[in-house]
C-alpha cells in the first residue's frame, strides 16, 4: 500500500510540473510585440549575410525562444547573448541553449539575459539581429548608429526608413534587410599626399557619402566615393590632371590610408578634421 501511495504522489507531482510548464505560444503578447519565431532559413540567412564568426560578439534584441542567439553559437561559434524582456520566456530560452548544448558564456556559448533591450549596454557587440517591428526598429536607430562602424546589423522583415540597407536578401519570401554601421566623416578635413596638403569636404547620409577637394582655385568632385563601416574610399583629377584613387580607414578625427595615381605613384595619405 505504500508502494502505490508513494506511485500516486509521484504522478501527481509530475503532472503538476507538466502543467506548470512554460510553453510560448505563437503570437503571444510581450512588451511591446507578440512573440512569432524566425523560421530557421531566416535564421541561417541572417547570420550568414552578417558573416558571423568565432570572433564576433553576438547580441539577439528580442531573443524569444533563444533560436537565433543558439544558432549564432552552435553553428557560427560567435559569443551570443539573447535579450529577452519576458522571464518565463528567457529561462525557456535558457532550457533550449541547454538542451543544444551551448548555455554559457564565452565563443561558442549562448545565454538569454531577462531585460528591456532599451535600457541594456550592448555596445560591444560585433553583430546585432533583430526582429522587431519597425516603430521599434526606428526607436533603436540612434543607438545602433553610434556603435563601433564596422559593426553589423540584421533585422527580419522590417527596415530602418531612410537608412538604405547595404543587402536585401529573400528566403523563401521572406525578407532579412543587412546594415554596416558607418563612421562619422561628415565636415571638413585637412587632406595631406604626396607632400601636399589640401581641403576635403565630405557630406554624408549614413553610409552615403561625397564631396570636393580643394586644389587651388578648383573644387575638384569626388569620384566613386564610399563609406564601407570604417573603410572610406575616394578619387578625384588633379590640377594637373592626374586621378588619384584613396583607399584609408576612419578612426575618430584622423583618417590614414594608401593612395595610387594613373601615372604609377603611390603612398601614405592621412586627413586630420578640422
Amino acid at each position: 500500500m505504500k508502494t502505490l501511495a508513494f506511485l500516486a504522489a509521484l504522478l501527481l507531482a509530475f503532472g503538476a510540473a507538466a502543467q506548470s510548464r512554460y510553453e510560448p505560444q505563437v503570437g503571444q503578447a510581450g512588451k511591446d510585440v507578440i512573440w512569432v519565431p524566425t523560421p530557421d532559413e531566416v535564421v541561417d540567412r541572417m547570420l550568414t549575410m552578417a558573416q558571423t564568426g568565432p570572433h564576433d560578439i553576438h547580441f539577439d534584441l528580442g531573443a524569444g525562444d533563444g533560436k537565433i542567439a543558439i544558432a549564432a553559437a552552435k553553428k557560427f561559434g560567435a559569443k551570443a547573448t539573447g535579450i529577452e524582456y519576458n522571464p518565463e520566456m528567457a529561462k525557456y530560452a535558457n532550457a533550449n541553449a541547454a538542451a543544444a548544448g551551448v548555455a554559457g558564456v564565452g565563443p561558442g556559448k549562448a545565454i538569454i539575459r531577462q531585460g528591456d533591450i532599451f535600457a541594456t549596454d550592448f555596445s560591444s557587440a560585433t553583430v546585432i539581429t533583430l526582429y522587431l517591428l519597425p516603430s521599434l526598429n526606428m526607436k533603436l536607430r540612434p543607438t545602433l548608429l553610434s556603435m563601433k562602424p564596422g559593426t553589423r546589423v540584421v533585422s527580419h522583415s522590417f527596415t530602418m526608413e531612410d537608412w538604405e540597407p547595404d543587402e536585401v536578401s529573400s528566403i523563401d519570401g521572406r525578407r532579412a534587410y543587412f546594415w554596416v554601421v558607418p563612421a562619422s566623416v561628415m565636415g571638413t578635413w585637412q587632406l595631406e599626399a604626396a607632400g601636399q596638403k589640401s581641403e576635403l569636404t565630405l557630406e554624408q547620409t549614413f553610409q552615403k557619402i561625397n564631396g570636393t577637394v580643394k586644389l587651388g582655385v578648383v573644387q575638384a568632385g569626388l569620384r566613386e566615393p564610399r563609406l564601407r563601416g570604417s573603410e572610406i574610399y575616394f578619387t578625384y583629377v588633379d590640377a594637373a590632371g592626374v586621378r588619384r584613387d584613396f583607399a584609408g580607414r576612419v578612426n575618430g578625427a584622423k583618417i590614414e590610408g594608401n593612395f595610387r595615381d594613373d601615372k604609377g605613384a603611390e603612398g601614405k595619405w592621412t586627413a586630420v578634421k578640422r
